[in-house]
């Protein structure tokens, strides 16, 4: 039972990190672009357009930042939560016993 909530708690720990870096990444990229790099935002997308490069990275970095939380959502429904079921059923079970 030990050994299953350690290799849980290093899987979910590896898990929050790999995400956490990349929403990081992403938004401080935005925001150093925004700093250092006003010439390549302010592209426009079309010639006759008004919108311009940064809106459309502004709003990547909005839209990634909901796809990295629903493919967390979907990992924690899938994998994570049936693993801490299963890890309770176990200390249960050892429990009656």
């Amino acid at each position: 039972m030990r050994k299953e909530l350690e290799t849980l708690i290093k899987k979910s720990n590896r898990v929050r990190f790999i995400f956490t870096f990349l929403i990081i990444f992403i938004y401080f990229s935005f925001i150093f672009l925004i700093a250092f790099g006003k010439d390549i935002l302010s592209i426009p997308i079309s010639e006759n357009s008004g919108t311009n490069l940064g809106i459309i990275l502004g709003i990547g970095v909005i839209i990634s930042s909901w796809m990295l939380t629903g493919l967390y959502v979907l990992w924690a429904n899938r994998i994570y939560d049936p693993e801490v079921e299963k890890i309770i059923k176990n200390n249960e079970v050892t429990k009656v016993e």
